[in-house]
């Protein structure tokens, strides 16, 4: 384990986002499938910033919470835990499951791990 400022600065920044989008916007393809997206890079991030490991392996973990949150959308999970009434944990753990957020998960690590990339090849270079 070890404290990476960087990564942290940059998942409080997504945090910011994402919390920007779910107060002013309420519908639409940045509020559900964009978000989505910026979800898994600020779990990314956020981990990044605990984790000293390989970032594939990190950005695979990131990716099975998320299908696996999404999947579990497929039962009453909330209400096996009381929380159907709350409004953060709908927010946060999602109520519906969707296939297109599976697929914007995906995307989102995919651009992690490309930009990982890039990021590492230009700092070896």
């Amino acid at each position: 384990m070890r404290f990476s400022s960087t990564y942290f600065i940059i998942a409080l920044l997504f945090f910011i986002i994402e919390a920007l989008v779910a107060i002013f916007l309420k519908t639409g393809f940045i509020r559900h499938t964009f978000g989505d997206f910026l979800c898994v890079i600020l779990l990314y991030c956020f981990f990044k910033s605990f984790i000293k490991g390989h970032h594939f392996t990190i950005a695979k973990s990131v990716l099975a919470i998320a299908f696996t949150i999404e999947f579990l959308q497929l039962t009453n999970y909330l209400e096996f835990f009381n929380l159907q009434n709350n409004h953060l944990a709908k927010l946060v753990l999602g109520s519906t499951f969707e296939f297109s957020d599976l697929v914007a998960y995906t995307l989102g690590i995919i651009t992690t791990i490309a930009l990982e990339f890039k990021i590492h090849k230009l700092w070896i270079s």
